[in-house]
């Protein structure tokens, strides 16, 4: 036998190597980061509806502002961008919910580049004084652009919508949701930098006084602001009173599918409309002055087809109101995704066309080039919708009634701008019937809720399929159905005409937002450069 000589000092090459615990622990904490903002981001997500968990924003943000601060703009963009999937993609998981994990998947990682883009500004900023005011600027500059870009822009998941529940909601009627959204993040980001000092302070580390009075701020200025925004929220009866109701008719199956039954769809609201009819004929529920159906309770166009109007005709009639009827309409060549003012005596007399119309879903951008990748989508979207451009306010029985559609919800303006149109109350009519038993309907149910305080409005939601419900201005919801049911709510709501400041103002607050993130990154860059000419010299 022939021994194998080792030098001095030398590893024994024949044993199994090892990797020393030091190094495993290092590379852990190497992924820490990465690691706490993918989680800040689900925490972000399980702050939203139907859950009632809004304080988790906070904490989410404070653990993404620790991840964030002192770090690389291009670790801020990778941290970013965790955090935006951790939260976007369980928030839009309803959006697979019959076309499959691919388009899901794909709106996550693209709507994610732009919470990216606000990590790095965020970490950018984080060197500056005052960091928490620029960091929860840039959220809301990212929130801009997204409402904005591409195919005029996805607002939702904005963290407004988050916040029905929570102690900050007056504050939408102050600045509406650009406002609101900052106020939480800067509360999430100075809670960070209120625990980074007070652990500097606890190790015997020097802690200037300035940037303790910033930190504590950070987070006493958004709960003050919102206690003292509090007036400005109420359900007084400004201009009397309305007897509405709110009709859910269900489809007769959940899916893509459920539009193959459009005279089925019809008649259940037509059912339930002549049910809520006999009620109040017995005495059993007040007679409405106006009645409110959902979006595509017509598929079947009522100025083509007589069968269709004949059904409106008589639901009209029978419990003796004018009815908003949502209706997929042609007119002029054109697809429209219509409201419909329907009055017992003389049928149809206004109509309102929606104007924010949803990619991929009403309408399909780059036809031919996803038409070559895979031709199932041009199918599901055989004709695009043409958008409306008017505002959209029926006068009802004497009732101003400002038409939201829907997606429509999402969008700041097209709110807004039913309200500087003289509407007194606001309707959502909406079809969640696409999304099945989702989490999409009360996420939409929270958008409706937060826009009642913005503008100090009554607001209806009547919904195919549910959830249908009846929103005080004050944000509470008095009646609400299930899911998947016929049903009908009627109820008698306040009127009003008073603006707040948000109506008044509309975008004002969102651009002074813009312009202090810009603000803020324009200093990070210029004490980067300063840096780098000091460390040259």
């Amino acid at each position: 036998m022939t021994a194998t000589a080792t030098s001095v000092g030398e590893p024994d090459r024949t044993q199994p190597q090892t990797t020393p615990p030091s190094r495993v622990v290092a590379r852990l904490l190497r992924l820490l980061p990465a690691a706490a903002a993918a989680l800040s981001g689900v925490l972000l997500y399980v702050s939203f509806p139907p859950r009632t968990l809004w304080w988790l924003a906070l904490p989410a943000f404070a653990v993404f502002g620790w991840t964030l601060r002192g770090r690389s703009w291009k670790a801020g963009l990778g941290l970013g961008y965790l955090f935006g999937l951790g939260f976007l993609l369980p928030l839009l998981v309803w959006t697979g919910v019959e076309v499959g994990p691919g388009p899901w998947i794909a709106l996550a990682a693209v709507e994610a580049l732009f919470v990216a883009a606000v990590g790095a500004g965020v970490a950018a900023v984080s060197k500056l004084p005052g960091w928490p005011v620029w960091a929860a600027a840039l959220w809301t500059a990212g929130e801009a652009a997204r409402a904005r870009v591409p195919f005029e822009g996805f607002p939702w998941g904005k963290i407004a919508f988050g916040q029905a529940d929570g102690v900050f909601l007056p504050l939408a009627a102050v600045g509406g949701t650009p406002l609101l959204g900052f106020a939480v993040v800067l509360c999430g980001f100075g809670l960070c930098e209120a625990a980074r000092l007070a652990l500097r302070a606890r190790r015997g580390a020097g802690v200037r006084r300035g940037a303790a009075a910033v930190a504590l701020l950070g987070v006493a200025v958004p709960v003050v602001g919102a206690l003292a925004a509090r007036p400005l929220v109420s359900d007084e009866a400004e201009n009397g009173t309305a007897t509405v109701a709110v009709i859910q008719g269900n489809v007769p199956r959940a899916g893509l599918g459920f539009n193959a039954q459009r005279r089925a769809v019809l008649d259940y609201h037509a059912r339930e409309t002549l049910r809520l009819a006999a009620e109040v004929k017995a005495g059993r529920t007040a007679r409405p002055d106006f009645v409110l159906w959902p979006e595509n309770s017509s598929d079947i166009d009522p100025f083509a087809n007589a069968d269709a109007r004949r059904i409106i005709d008589e639901a009209a009639r029978a419990i003796g109101a004018p009815i908003s009827v949502g209706g997929v309409v042609e007119r002029d060549g054109k697809l429209l995704n219509e409201q419909i003012l329907w009055d017992p005596d003389k049928g149809p007399v206004d109509t309102y066309d929606k104007r924010q119309i949803q990619p991929f879903g009403e309408y399909l951008p780059l036809r031919s080039l996803i038409g070559a990748i895979n031709d199932t989508w041009t199918s599901m979207v055989s004709r695009d919708f043409s958008r409306g451009t008017e505002p959209g306010v029926f006068t009802m029985a004497g009732t101003e009634v400002g038409l939201v559609t829907c997606y429509e919800a999402a969008f700041d303006w097209a709110v807004r701008s039913e309200v500087t149109d003289g509407a007194q109350m606001i309707s959502v009519p909406s079809n969640n019937a696409t999304f099945d038993r989702s989490e999409m309907t009360y996420q939409q149910l929270a958008m409706s809720r937060v826009r009642a305080v913005e503008h100090s409005r009554t607001v209806t939601v009547p919904v195919t399929s549910g959830v249908s419900a009846i929103i005080m201005p004050d944000g509470r919801i008095t009646q609400k159905t299930g899911m998947f049911v016929a049903d009908s709510l009627v109820q008698e709501v306040p009127l009003r005409s008073s603006e707040t400041p948000a109506t008044r103002i509309g975008v004002a607050p969102e651009l002074v937002l813009v312009l202090i993130a810009a603000g803020g990154l324009g200093r990070a860059v210029g004490a980067g450069v300063r840096g780098r000419r000091a460390r040259d010299v």
